[in-house]
């Protein structure tokens, strides 16, 4: 029987109407308090730290995603920016060529296609030389322009956002020697 005083269940509590058990019971009650509390601390700080390692997983699993995201954005489009530049290159070489109007028709819609995608190209001539958006392949000496200023673009270069993709190669400018 579960209540009889020879059952193994609440052999070591003191009955209810056990004056000496109650007091005993109070006793341990409020010895018992602080190691809870203590415990209850404990177990609500591991929580705490559980929760900010799980926020900060997160944080950096979306900065990760973000990054290789953006890492085969730029791959592909350096794989296209190769296509852009044969077709650029067969136009120079064949300027009066029968599929000019053709090819031209093709690089139009490239462009486009770059452009909806929010990729802009780097380098005119006449803008500031900047060595992050510019790749200075060859210096022309003049005094028709100011220094470090882009007389002609080689080659393309391409930006994704502040991003660049692909600097310009272009030729800069430079001022002639004084001779004295």
């Amino acid at each position: 029987m579960p209540n009889s005083p020879e059952s193994d269940v609440g052999r070591d509590a003191p009955w209810p109407d056990d004056d000496q058990g109650r007091g005993a019971n109070v006793t341990t009650d409020e010895q018992a308090r602080p190691d809870l509390s203590a415990e209850l601390a404990r177990i609500e700080d591991r929580y705490k730290r559980a929760l900010a390692d799980l926020d900060n997983y997160r944080k950096r699993s979306a900065r990760e995603v973000d990054r290789r995201v953006s890492e085969a954005v730029e791959s592909t489009l350096r794989d296209w920016l190769q296509a852009l530049d044969s077709v650029e290159l067969a136009l120079a070489m064949d300027r009066d060529g029968p599929c000019r109007d053709g090819m031209q028709a093709v690089l139009d819609q490239m462009n486009a296609i770059l452009e909806r995608r929010g990729v802009e190209r780097v380098g005119r001539s006449g803008e500031p030389f900047d060595p992050e958006r510019h790749e200075a392949i060859g210096v022309e000496v003049t005094d028709q322009a100011p220094s470090r200023t882009i007389s002609s673009v080689e080659r393309s270069g391409f930006a994704l956002g502040d991003r660049v993709i692909r600097p310009a190669q272009v030729v800069v400018t430079r001022a002639p020697e004084p001779t004295g």
